[in-house]
């Protein structure tokens, strides 16, 4: 690979990561606004801000590494940023391994956390505004089902008074989502690895560039 190629494999990272950067940017955006107005409170553990806020700012920084390590032909930056590609996907086949091997106990917290936010329905304005539209998206009611609000369901409840929970609705449009979630899932990992890829190559001809001039 020549010069030009060198060029064109720099550019191309930089805006790559340049674009993940902005998407990382909003995200942390998202995030911090859900925290400010405490929105969507669903598991009384992790907060949907809390969790766009860390996602936001891990983007936001392998990104930027990435960025500049293209940018500036820094083989430091470049390293780091491939490393911790590295490490996010490990983590990330880990829990997807984990999330395999203990679905049971995945399924009882699930379902615990969602009895825990709903007893917090009449209390918490945020937990009240996330449940009314979980069960108008999911047209579900309760946890198990309309039972659980004693006879006097809320109007974001269907009128069907057969209607299931919102436990067994969420498991439903979970298996009936899993191909995209999986695409998407694929999608993700495949633009680590490019990501990876070109960094590692980048990294291998600045080292040739540098030994042709003789630096």
């Amino acid at each position: 690979m020549g010069m030009s190629g060198l060029k064109l494999l720099k550019y191309v990272l930089f805006f790559f990561n340049l674009l993940f950067w902005f998407c990382g940017c909003c995200i942390l955006g998202f995030g911090i606004y859900f925290l400010i107005h405490n929105n969507f409170n669903l598991f009384p553990s992790l907060t949907l801000g809390n969790a766009f806020v860390i996602v936001g700012s891990i983007i936001m920084v392998v990104a930027f590494l990435g960025c500049m390590g293209s940018i500036k032909e820094n083989k430091c930056l470049l390293m780091s940023f491939f490393f911790l590609l590295l490490i996010i996907l490990l983590a990330e086949v880990t829990m997807a391994i984990l999330l395999f091997v203990y679905d049971q106990k995945l399924n009882n917290y699930v379902s615990t956390s969602l009895t825990e936010s709903f007893q917090q329905y009449h209390s918490n304005n945020s937990t009240k505004a996330t449940w009314d539209s979980i069960q108008s998206f999911l047209q579900c009611c309760g946890v198990n089902g309309t039972s659980d609000w004693g006879g006097h369901p809320p109007a974001s409840c269907p009128s069907n008074p057969q209607v299931q929970g919102c436990y067994a609705q969420a498991k439903l449009w979970f298996h009936s989502n899993f191909l995209h979630i999986g695409i998407i899932t694929i999608c993700v990992c495949v633009i680590q690895v490019l990501g990876m890829s070109f960094a590692l190559t980048l990294n291998c001809q600045i080292d040739k560039t540098s030994q042709a001039l003789g630096l």
